[in-house]
């Protein structure tokens, strides 16, 4: 939801620090002009929170049924301390928004509890383009920090 109530996000952000993160991006083609806002932001954040770049990938898939594959090639190198699932799928007239938006989502997750790694699903489902506009920036950023945070979390846990 645009502009949920997230927490204290200030005092939570201000935790965070990436500069020992390793983080794998998969970001779908299609509805490219919202994807690649959704990257550009969610790569600005991951900077702003300390993440290196040299230990950023990105790599790019056709659309969201094929971001979990992809998540997956990227989770069984055991390479990343936490990945992000980017993409956009706008309603259309047939049931085929639903087989997408359900499938993508359920890949994703199954991905991230397989391998015990977290993934921020930025996955937008909406139901028109000015949806997925006004959704894009504030959705990279947030799947930014997610990433983030998650992966300080789990470290955490792991050393306790």
């Amino acid at each position: 939801m645009k502009n949920a109530d997230k927490g204290d996000l200030d005092a939570i952000t201000s935790q965070l620090n990436g500069k020992k993160l390793r983080i794998g991006i998969v970001q779908a083609r299609w509805n490219a002009g919202v994807t690649d806002s959704l990257a550009e932001a969610c790569l600005g954040e991951l900077m702003q929170l300390g993440v290196k770049a040299k230990n950023v990938t990105l790599v790019q898939v056709p659309g969201a049924l094929e971001v979990p594959l992809a998540l997956q090639a990227l989770a069984d190198r055991a390479d990343y301390d936490a990945l992000i699932a980017l993409g956009c799928i706008i309603r259309g007239e047939t049931y085929h928004f639903e087989l997408v938006a359900n499938e993508s989502g359920a890949g994703v997750t199954r991905i991230s509890l397989d391998h015990g790694l977290p993934i921020a699903n930025a996955i937008l489902t909406v139901e028109n383009q000015q949806q997925a506009e006004a959704r894009q920036v504030e959705k990279g950023v947030d799947a930014a920090r997610v990433a983030v945070e998650m992966a300080l979390l789990l470290e955490t846990m792991a050393g306790a």
